[in-house]
């Protein structure tokens, strides 16, 4: 499984769920902006707006190459001095729908390598609904419990836990919305899983592949509710909370920002418009204040 191979691949995912998504909304087109990185490769931004359920999403893929910059040096704990060249691929999503009812959803799979023969493979995919449906998000763990055991079995449970952790505001203390599953730095071989490199290349591909059916699911079952302006408000004040998330916490937009990574590729994942409502609770036995109760760590949705 050669880091050709794999980029080619993720090029094949990105225009599969770009493919799928301007199905379903049957109105909204990916435009599509090819760019080169500064260090070597480059990639292929799609955004697309306006659409009948998608009020703005970005589909992105990269396959970059260069020295490994000092701040990677030090987040990986290697020892600052050596010199490394890297190559990175991967897809990047996410989708903001136009109606409240319908869930903002994340998706990133990616695999790195180094020049000293060190790779690995990192990823998840996560669910922000502005209105928290019980049962809806038994239906995404369910997928995406199915798609882990189809690889290991402790996966799930593993990644359940560290989406729980990672996608987690610690000023607001609340998750950023119910989860999924996030994992990082799988190496061919480790005894924590013993799985070989092509083996989690299949596990990679395979979450990203179940990004559009569920996705386009979620979407089909959603977009034609009725929602009025209180509701719109609200998922404003979410979507301010995707951004804190984005911006403070994030670990991806922060190293691209700091190691000079294309600006609006990384800012893609910005809603286009969200609000900031000085000490909002709601009140009471509202749908608010029952969404605001789930947001925390821990759930067991399935």
């Amino acid at each position: 499984m050669q880091k050709e191979q794999i980029a080619e691949a993720f090029r094949t995912l990105q225009d599969d769920i770009c493919s799928a998504l301007e199905k379903e909304d049957g109105k909204g087109k990916f435009r599509e902006d090819r760019w080169e990185h500064h260090s070597g490769g480059g990639g292929r931004t799609r955004l697309i707006q306006d659409g009948n359920v998608l009020e703005k999403g970005g589909v992105n893929f990269s396959a970059v190459q260069g020295p490994v910059h000092p701040r990677l040096l030090s987040q990986m704990n290697l020892p600052q001095g050596e010199f490394l060249d890297f190559f990175a691929t991967g897809v990047s999503i996410v989708m903001h729908p136009a109606s409240p009812q319908v869930p903002i959803i994340h998706m990133n799979v990616r695999y790195f390598e180094l020049s000293n023969g060190t790779c690995w493979f990192g990823g998840g995919i996560d669910l922000t609904p502005h209105y928290v449906a019980e049962d809806q998000a038994a239906y995404f763990h369910r997928e995406l419990q199915a798609v882990c055991s189809r690889h290991h079995p402790g996966f799930y449970s593993r990644f359940k836990n560290w989406a729980d952790d990672y996608f987690f505001l610690p000023h607001r203390n609340e998750t950023r919305g119910i989860g999924g599953i996030f994992f990082d730095y799988l190496k061919p071989d480790h005894e924590e899983h013993g799985l070989s490199k092509q083996a989690l290349f299949d596990f990679v591909i395979d979450v990203g592949n179940t990004f559009a059916p569920v996705y386009t699911h979620l979407m089909a079952i959603n977009k034609n509710k009725s929602y009025t302006e209180a509701e719109k408000n609200w998922q404003y004040l979410r979507r301010g909370r995707y951004v804190e998330f984005n911006l403070v916490w994030d670990r991806g937009t922060k190293f691209g920002l700091e190691t000079g990574g294309r600006t609006e590729s990384i800012l893609m994942s910005l809603p286009p418009q969200a609000n900031w409502a000085y000490d909002f609770r709601p009140e009471e036995g509202t749908r608010e204040a029952d969404t605001l109760r789930m947001l925390k760590k821990g759930i067991e949705w399935v």
